[in-house]
This record gives C-alpha cells, structure tokens and sequence, in this order.
C-alpha cells in the first residue's frame, strides 16, 4: 500500500469532471468517464498518451507516493491530514494555463506563484515522518544519474526530486508526446479546457489518494478542505 498527498479540486468541481472525461477515469469514484469527441486523435492515440495520468488520477504532486514508516498508522496519516488542512486557508493561482513540461503536456501555473512554492514545501515537511525510506528499487526508478545534484539530494533526503527549489506545480494531462505530433496535442488539449485557462485555480483542498498494490490505480480515500474552501 502506498499513500500519496495531492492537490484536486472536489469531486464535482467543473475542472475535475473534465480532466475525468479527458483521461477516461474519475480518481474519486475510480470509474471510467466519457471522453466524448476527441477533435484530432483518434481513439488508440489518446488511449496511448494517457495511460499513465490516467492510472495516477487527475491531480498535482505535493507529498510523492510513499509507503508508511514504521510505526505510523493510516489513521494517523488521516488525522494529520485533517489537522493540517484545518490550519491552511485556501487561495488562488492567478491564472492556470495548458502547457509543456518537456513533452508532457499539463495545467501549469501562468507564472511562479510563491505562495503555492510556500504552501507545497509546508506539505513535504509536515509529513516527511509519515513516509518510509525509499527502497533502492525506488530510487533506481528515478534515474537518480540523470538527476542534478540538487534533484539526487531531494531524492534521498525526501523521497522525491521535484521540491522546494525544484517544485514545479503541474497537474499531468498525458505522457510524452512525439514532436511530430506535438502541435496537434497541443490544439486538441487547449480546446478541453479552455473554460479553465487564463482563469484563477483555487487550491481549495487536499486529496489523500492510495495505490493499493504496486501498478494499481490511485483512487481518492478522502478529500480535505482547506479553511474558506
């Protein structure tokens, strides 16, 4: 079993609904949503390109999956969780927009917001005693010799190499795509979700999600508000 901490809006935020549509699974309910017309990509393309942030659920990476330290309990995590959004108010990116991170395609901020950098860095450490240490195995699927240095430091230090300096909110909308076809991912994902673009994301809460077993999809086990959500 492993946990992971998350940004999602609520189950039926407008956003949530559509990334469910697009990635053909709904995180919340673990059933397949409709994907309805795709305007560009055929079937077996867009089945390919979203294989792996369908499996993960629609979401933006705060406490990476990690298996509980010894010691630690589910219903501790819960209670944390809880205690920690209790504390946290929401707030606002100024505007979200559809990007690349490399060939990856997903909803990123507008522009470095450093109340989100503060918000997420609060996440890492406030749960850091909540996580086992990596296994090798872990740490060899990371690539650490493809990491800089900064990024292998996080990566045994924190279980994850995208923190603090090197944190970049993303909420993945598909795998990597060919260059070639590049510009029509581009032109078809813009389209979904132009309601969202070039508007404020509200950070409204937190969503604890559970890998099951290793390869298993992450499912919602609960979703928690921040204060003023």
């Amino acid at each position: 079993m492993r946990y992971a901490i998350y940004f999602t809006p609520p189950a039926d935020d407008p956003l949530t609904v559509a990334a469910a549509a697009w990635l053909k699974r709904d995180a919340f309910s673990g059933r397949e949503a409709d994907l309805g017309d795709l305007e560009g990509l055929d079937q077996d393309e867009h089945h390919r390109i979203t294989e792996d942030p369908r499996r993960y659920g629609f979401h933006a990476t705060l406490k990476a999956p990690f298996e509980l330290a010894k010691g630690q309990s589910e219903t501790g995590l819960i209670s944390a969780l809880e205690a920690f959004c209790g504390r946290e108010f929401s707030f606002s990116l100024p505007s979200a927009v559809v990007g690349q991170l490399g060939p990856f395609f997903a909803i990123i901020p507008g522009a470095t917001h450093p109340p989100l950098q503060d918000f997420a860095a609060r996440v890492v450490e406030g749960f850091e005693r909540f996580r086992a240490p990596l296994s090798d195995a872990d740490i060899a699927r990371r690539n650490p010799d493809r990491l800089g240095a900064a990024q292998r430091e996080n990566l045994l230090r924190w279980g994850y190499p995208h923190v603090f300096d090197a944190f970049r909110f993303h909420m993945t909308l598909t795998g990597p795509i060919a260059s070639e076809r590049s510009d029509t991912v581009a032109t078809v994902v813009k389209r979904r979700f132009a309601d969202f673009v070039h508007k404020p994301l509200t950070i409204s809460g937190l969503g604890l999600f559970i890998e099951r077993e290793r390869g298993a999809p992450f499912t919602i086990h609960s979703w928690h508000p921040l204060i003023g959500a």
